[in-house]
């Protein structure tokens, strides 16, 4: 069903006839066609000949008579493709009668590990763990969808110096007292009055210490204490999970405990292969390729001075784990950018150990930071970082009195959902409408506005299309075919048969602006097409082809949105 792979399998043997040999056809949407190839430029540099010449004799060459109706010349030596109507009609119709939208589960599935979220369990959950979360769970939703066996992996900061506080404030506090504090939600003011003893009192910082060194060492109380205080933020995670539409469960906790018994046998592996040097009383891994300002290889950290380990040793313990005992070949690491240059430092030392050999590859999919409207990094008017938990509240509350106001023939319980589907769609469209290697700027205006590329007015499409059904007391008709006449069903369907293109593109890239891109084209795409095309008042052969293609585009950026993790309610 996609019509860019049949012209270019067409232009693909008329350039082999007139080069002699493979060419890429480059073939590609265009503004002054529907397709255009520019690959007699590129040839005829090759043949040392004019270029408008090299590209009539592949025109004549090439089998496109079933598919276009119009091929021209253009230019310098471009080839404009005009698709047959029939032909969109025909690959639309098959569109439209496929539960998958004519995108078929991948030939070659693997098994993919997407690391992502990944909150400290000292703290609770912030705006800093929003893109993270995600990205990464509209991976996993594409991923899986395509065929892939997705793994998720949510890598739970719940071990270390940190806990060592935690556990000694908490039996400092009493049981009860401290159940109180976690019970309340506040786990930011738990972690910040044991960080201060921390900091203020040299014999409490002494028992944190010695705490950490009996939780790695497996002794009984403090591992059941240990638990007591990560369980409530467990329980926290889940529910904010819940309320952003995320996949994760508790099955997907992974967090650095779960790594600790493999820390040991990872580092002497590491040691037998001779990759371990002793650096100021640390053992180091130092990888090929990477060094410092000066010069001087950089080192990995894989067990402290003190006997401890760094967080470089769970992450290759991570890595070990996943290839050798989950099979997965391909590592998504949903991290922000800062840590680029870790990872593929972590990633370099797993090559040099044999544990990512191809097929299996790492991939670090990195992201910039969220800004606030003044430019600065998105804070709170008193200075900490927002709490993910608040921010939902504040884009469901301002959804819903968006709701009212364009609405208000819903009632409270319709108002309800769709100010949550409104509220959250729009936090996670702004996220991932936008690329995610850049900066955004975090603003409730442009998030919720009905124009534009946001969530909301995506929504607002596909409950337009269902209204004309709901107004009209009738469904599309199953296996109706797709007939086109008019140019602008023409282009609505040329923009329709583009999905498959898209869909195949990031599951490579992981690049979901090019999605939201598309889905908001699309959506944009069918305004004009209902502007100009009546469905409802045209005679019932047309009516019921236009009644296809409505259905079809509701299905499209209804899925479309569905990956994105974006909910689509009918009413708004």
């Amino acid at each position: 069903m996609n019509v860019e792979k049949l012209l270019a399998g067409r232009l693909a043997s008329a350039l082999a006839v007139v080069a002699g040999g493979p060419v890429d056809p480059a073939v590609r949407r265009s503004q002054h066609a529907d397709f255009q190839s520019d690959a007699a430029l590129a040839l005829a540099r090759r043949l040392d000949r004019a270029p408008r010449e090299v590209a009539a004799e592949v025109v004549r060459s090439a089998d496109l008579g079933d598919l276009c109706t119009t091929v021209q010349v253009s230019g310098p030596g471009f080839i404009n493709l005009v698709v047959a109507d029939s032909v969109l009609g025909s690959l639309a119709s098959a569109m439209a009668g496929d539960d998958r939208l004519g995108i078929a589960p991948t030939a070659t599935p693997e098994t993919v590990v997407t690391d992502y979220s990944a909150p400290n369990v000292a703290k609770e959950m912030h705006v800093g763990h929003l893109r993270s979360t995600v990205i990464g769970d509209a991976v996993a939703r594409l991923l899986e969808w395509l065929g892939h066996r997705v793994i998720r992996a949510n890598h739970l900061g719940d071990w270390g110096t940190p806990f060592g506080m935690l556990i000694e404030h908490l039996l400092d506090v009493g049981g009860s007292g401290a159940a109180h504090e976690l019970s309340v939600g506040d786990l930011d003011t738990f972690y910040k009055a044991a960080r201060a003893k921390f900091d203020a009192d040299e014999t409490f910082k002494a028992r944190a210490r010695s705490r950490v060194v009996a939780l790695q060492s497996g002794d009984e109380r403090t591992r059941r204490l240990w638990q007591l205080l990560v369980a409530e933020p467990e329980r926290h995670f889940l529910t904010v999970y819940d309320r952003l539409d995320v996949t994760l469960t508790a099955r997907d906790f992974s967090g650095e405990s779960f790594y600790n018994a493999m820390l040991a046998p990872v580092v002497a592996e590491l040691d037998r292969q001779g990759l371990v040097r002793d650096s100021e009383a640390a053992a180091c891994v130092f990888p090929d390729g990477f060094t410092g300002r000066d010069g001087q290889p950089l080192p990995i950290i894989v067990r402290k001075s003190d006997g401890g380990y760094g967080y470089g040793a769970t992450d290759l313990a991570a890595i070990r784990h996943r290839t050798q005992d989950l099979g997965a070949t391909r590592l998504l690491y949903v991290v922000g950018l800062p840590q680029r240059l870790h990872f593929e430092m972590v990633y370099q030392v797993a090559r040099e150990a044999g544990w990512l050999r191809p097929p299996a590859r790492a991939e670090h999919v990195g992201f910039g930071s969220i800004l606030a409207t003044d430019g600065k990094m998105l804070r709170s008017r008193t200075g900490p970082d927002i709490k993910l938990a608040d921010m939902l509240d504040e884009a469901v509350a301002r959804a819903g009195d968006l709701a009212r106001q364009k609405n208000p023939d819903l009632d409270d319980t319709e108002i309800a959902e769709v100010a949550r589907a409104v509220g959250i769609g729009a936090i996670r469209y702004a996220d991932l409408s936008t690329d995610r290697t850049r900066d955004y700027v975090f603003d409730w205006q442009r998030m919720l506005s009905l124009d534009g590329n946001t969530a909301p007015y995506l929504q607002y499409a596909h409950a337009r299309i269902r209204s004309i059904f709901r107004r009209a007391a009738l469904a599309a008709p199953p296996g109706t075919a797709i007939t086109i006449r008019e140019p602008a069903e023409h282009t609505l369907a040329i923009e329709l048969l583009a999905f498959g293109a898209v869909i195949a593109a990031v599951e490579q890239t992981l690049e979901f602006h090019r999605l939201a891109g598309y889905l908001y084209t699309l959506a944009t795409t069918f305004s004009r097409f209902y502007e100009r095309c009546p469905v409802l008042r045209a005679e019932a052969d047309v009516r019921a082809s236009r009644l296809a293609l409505c259905d079809l585009t509701a299905r499209t950026l209804r899925h479309g949105l569905y990956l994105l993790g974006i909910a689509t309610p009918d009413r708004m």
